[in-house]
């Protein structure tokens, strides 16, 4: 069923040779694949195959040898005689077929999916590539991640181990493009248009130099431009755009194509790798690692994660530091190679070793603390207790307020939006997640709640629950919470942030109106937290409703955001309410080791 085709004669670099194939799929279309075997085979025993899928392109195409020979992260699989894979996914560059952006899982038998595509390869590299020892190991990063995810799910008996690493988990719910609803604006702006999908992709190794709208001063673009300007100027030429747009909810459309419909009967052993101040897909890494635990009970799933931004653990750098904020003196990706990924494969495709630092369970990286801890990070842990944390007109108490009324007011205005970092002007920085909050402090359009200073430590290890009672002036608005830590010298980290948009505060699927001047509950999960404030440090929670341009304005009616004009946005006066009756919380989880 597979045909080969050796688009090149093999190439040496650093004892690798090359040789280029044009795989078929059981629907006739051909994949790009690339192979890179050690050069002399004869000295060394088979060797296991490291197989990864991109829609990045794997260039260099032709004779030329990749980078990837150079990166320390493949150090150790070079010396120990690896067998390297790389393939575009079908409609990407050199392969042939459509490409569909995170493509929905097959509802039948017929058909092709990413799975599909995964097992026919495998199937093929097992019987068609000399040397190797039958077991094939897939590791992938960001959408190569989800794609690692899919090869787990083929089910081919060939693939002994999968890494998906921060892999794309739900473009709605919580990754690349929204978060509970909102649009995730300076990403999904300039990321959408790398990943256009042309319905007649003919197979090139040049990129179509297709360009996002967005100007220099992303900050001044973004507020002289609604979501409709950027359909009308990308003018039909990014079809996903279309589709995301023409699906404003939570709706089947965007549930079938969340990762979490992929863990189900996985088998083999996972090892699933995130960092806690991942920009991109952190909301990704969690669910699918929850999704795995719960639905393939019978899979042995293990859980890294580290304080790390989107993908620095394959960095060349130290991957030890994010902004200001310093978590080890050592390299922390050399940290991951050598105990965590090299170790689990290892382990997996050649019985060799323990498998790593990840044999004996999760291991997480506690900040504040700055230290690893060995933990399960999931709700489901005995040792968590909840903790909460409530908002009162002294601040922040732990203690339930007794007041009949208190509130906190401020006045969103969509035409002087809270930035989210203190510089707006150039793409987005991946820096804010652990970024200083001071440069809003006083700003209008921000609320702002202190706790009195820690006596001892409190160590908080999974989700982070919210709880808001709120009335606003208009029919809608959004929610941002931010957890700040804030040492006893002044010096500031945010914890974690994330928005709500305020019409799915009762169903995701089903928008809601707010009714101006009613008291209304919103409640909302941000994405795990493992830390520790530390004994004089105090935390700070802001809550403001719009965080700009990393997602896109709220017009503050119920209308169509994605087809509304310049008009249509309006100021809204928005309270927090904290009394008795109303008690605005935030839920930690506290870890008691």
């Amino acid at each position: 069923m597979m045909l080969l085709s050796v688009v090149m004669q093999p190439t040496i670099a650093r004892d690798y040779d090359k040789s280029e194939h044009m795989i078929a799929m059981r629907d006739g279309t051909r994949l790009y694949t690339a192979v890179y075997k050690p050069a002399d085979m004869t000295a060394v025993e088979k060797s296991p195959i490291l197989y990864m899928r991109t829609p990045y392109g794997c260039r260099p195409y032709g004779s030329e040898s990749a980078g990837f020979l150079n990166d320390s992260i493949y150090r150790p699989y070079i010396d120990a005689g690896y067998i390297f894979v790389f393939q575009d996914v079908r409609g990407r560059w050199m392969s042939e077929g459509a490409f569909v952006n995170i493509r929905p899982l097959r509802d039948s038998t017929d058909g092709i999916d990413e799975a599909t595509d995964s097992y026919d390869t495998v199937e093929w590299l097992v019987d068609s590539i000399d040397g190797n020892n039958g077991c094939v190991g897939v590791n992938g990063n960001s959408y190569c991640g989800f794609y690692a995810l899919m090869a787990a799910a083929s089910g081919h008996p060939a693939i002994k181990a999968v890494s998906p690493q921060a892999p794309v988990g739900d473009w709605w719910m919580g990754d690349d493009l929204h978060h509970n609803g909102a649009l995730a604006l300076i990403d999904a702006t300039s990321f959408s248009p790398q990943l256009r999908g042309a319905a007649n992709h003919r197979p090139t190794d040049r990129s179509d130099g297709y360009k996002a709208p967005m100007g220099k001063d992303v900050g001044k673009w973004a507020l002289e431009n609604t979501v409709a300007d950027v359909t009308r100027s990308l003018d039909g030429n990014v079809p996903f755009w279309d589709e995301m747009v023409s699906h404003p909810d939570y709706d089947e459309w965007w549930q079938r194509r969340a990762s979490d419909n992929a863990t189900a009967n996985i088998k083999i052993p996972m090892l699933v790798v995130g960092g806690h101040f991942d920009a991109e897909d952190l909301y990704g890494t969690l669910t699918v690692f929850r999704g795995l635990k719960h639905n393939s009970p019978q899979a042995d799933t293990r859980l890294v994660m580290g304080p790390w931004a989107h993908g620095a653990w394959r960095s060349s750098g130290k991957a030890n530091r994010l902004g200001e904020a310093i978590f080890d003196k050592k390299s922390l990706s050399r940290y991951f190679r050598d105990e965590v990924e090299f170790p689990f494969f290892e382990r997996h495709l050649r019985n060799r070793g323990n498998g790593g630092v990840t044999a004996d369970g999760d291991i997480i990286f506690f900040t504040g603390e700055n230290r690893w801890r060995r933990t399960d990070i999931s709700h489901r842990d005995s040792t968590a207790t909840p903790v909460d944390i409530y908002l009162t007109d002294r601040g922040l108490s732990f203690t339930a307020p007794t007041a009949e009324t208190s509130h906190s007011a401020y006045v969103s205005d969509p035409g002087d939006p809270v930035p989210y970092y203190s510089d707006i002007t150039t793409r987005r920085k991946k820096e804010y997640m652990t970024a200083s909050q001071t440069f809003v402090d006083n700003r209008d359009g921000v609320v702002t709640f202190r706790s009195q200073a820690m006596a001892d430590t409190m160590s908080v290890a999974g989700p982070v629950d919210v709880e808001l009672f709120a009335s606003i002036s208009t029919t809608d608005a959004d929610f941002i919470v931010k957890v700040i830590d804030v040492a006893p010298d002044g010096k500031e980290m945010l914890v974690r942030g994330d928005i709500m948009r305020g019409r799915y505060r009762n169903s995701f699927s089903h928008p809601e109106a707010f009714t101006p001047g009613k008291i209304e509950k919103i409640n909302f999960t941000m994405p795990d937290i493992a830390h520790s404030f530390m004994p004089g440090h105090t935390i700070k929670i802001q809550i403001q409703s719009s965080w700009f341009p990393l997602f896109d304005r709220n017009p503050q009616q119920m209308i169509d955001i994605y087809n509304c004009s310049a008009d249509d946005f309006i100021k809204s006066e928005i309270s927090i309410h904290h009394d008795a009756e109303h008690p605005s919380r935030v839920r930690f989880r506290q870890y008691n080791r």
